[in-house]
């Protein structure tokens, strides 16, 4: 593994890179760069940037819209479009126009554009994945350098730490996030393993309900997928058919639209198209509701989560731990009912979030790098490797 310690200009400057696909790359190995400073004082259970950096992983198949376009492809490719396939060669053959129906079906699933049908989701996703990394990731190597070499409570070093914390509650303050970290810095200094364990997982939620206060517009933006007009499908069915030739694809689409012969053609087109739109965002939200980590330990957020908590975190003694559960978890110590329904509903995900968090907390796994050797460099280089990513 390479590895390098993460320092705020590097998140700076990854937080500024152009390209949406690489950033969200350097956004994920600064992640698990940070949690691996963060575990060699604190042990090796998961902190924040522990379960960031695999969420940030997951993102990024959103973001790189991969699988999605060719699932709606499939979709698009079903009987639907035959009977779409067949009303519009009936419209043209009216016009004297002949097409060769054997290639249509395949122009009939092209002219949707499912590239575009998650543009707007891979935009919104990118957009939060930076959001969220230009502020946490940027106290996390703050923290860092100021505090995690002390080697004794010392009250001064903590209190300036928080006082560049704006105050107030989020999504515009951040007082979850003083909390936090004051939480980690004593953390820093505890001897005992379930004390320990417990404000780690304090830290860890309390960071969490701050990020996902901060997301929610931008999570119900994502699990939006817009699909193209049926004006512009027209258009880009007949440029399909026509590749070598846009000026006649223009005007038969002129002469179409003029002798009406268009109406009734884009009114089933309508109907074609919302039926890609509801599957597109389906699409969309399995991808977000759906988090793989170590080992292909791929886990549906909507689906409770199965396994059970460690020993150390199954009954709660912390009191502002417990307090804050009440306020998150409705099934006490349970992962009854764990399955986020909806992702859009903030309560829903600071549910299954605060389960996840509790049952993986101390899972050595969690600490793999998530890019293999080769890939990390290229990262760091400013590439985008190739491989799974």
């Amino acid at each position: 593994m390479i590895f390098i310690p993460i320092t705020t200009a590097d998140i700076a400057r990854f937080a500024a890179q152009a390209d949406p696909v690489l950033r969200n790359l350097q956004i994920t190995h600064a992640y698990h760069s940070l949690s691996y400073v963060m575990a060699e004082r604190t042990g090796e259970e998961a902190n924040w940037c522990t379960f960031a950096t695999w969420a940030s992983k997951q993102a990024g198949q959103t973001i790189r819209k991969e699988d999605l376009a060719r699932a709606l492809e499939r979709f698009l490719g079903e009987k639907t479009a035959v009977q779409l396939v067949r009303q519009f060669t009936a419209v043209v053959q009216k016009k004297g126009i002949r097409l060769k129906h054997g290639k249509l079906v395949e122009l009939m699933v092209k002219a949707v554009d499912p590239k575009a049908a998650f543009d707007h989701s891979s935009d919104a996703v990118a957009r939060g994945n930076l959001k969220v990394f230009a502020e946490i990731g940027h106290e996390f190597a703050r923290f860092i350098a100021m505090c995690l070499k002390d080697t004794d409570y010392n009250k001064e070093n903590i209190a300036r730490f928080l006082a560049g914390l704006h105050p107030g509650p989020p999504p515009d303050g951040q007082d979850y996030l003083a909390r936090a970290f004051e939480t980690y810095y004593r953390t820093l200094f505890e001897p005992q393993s379930k004390i320990r364990s417990e404000r780690l997982l304090f830290a860890n939620l309390l960071i969490g309900f701050h990020e996902q206060t901060r997301l929610q517009p931008g999570i119900n933006e994502a699990l939006e997928a817009s699909v193209i007009t049926p004006g512009a499908f027209t258009q880009n069915l007949l440029r399909a058919y026509y590749p070598d030739s846009p000026w006649l694809a223009s005007a038969i689409h002129f002469a179409l639209r003029t002798l009406g012969g268009l109406v009734g053609f884009e009114g089933f087109v309508t109907g074609y198209l919302e039926n890609a739109r509801r599957q597109a965002h389906h699409l969309s939200t399995q991808a977000l509701m759906t988090i793989e980590l170590p080992r292909s330990n791929r886990i549906q957020l909507g689906t409770d989560l199965a396994g059970s908590f460690p020993p150390a975190l199954q009954k709660i003694s912390n009191p502002d731990l417990k307090a804050l559960l009440a306020e998150i978890d409705p099934t006490e110590d349970s992962l009854s009912e764990s399955g986020a329904q909806y992702w859009g509903d903030l309560g829903d995900r600071l549910h299954f979030i605060a389960d996840l968090f509790r049952c993986f907390q101390v899972t050595e796994e969690l600490f793999t790098p998530p890019f293999s050797p080769e890939q990390t460099e290229k990262i760091l280089n400013g590439k985008v490797p190739g491989g799974k990513l």
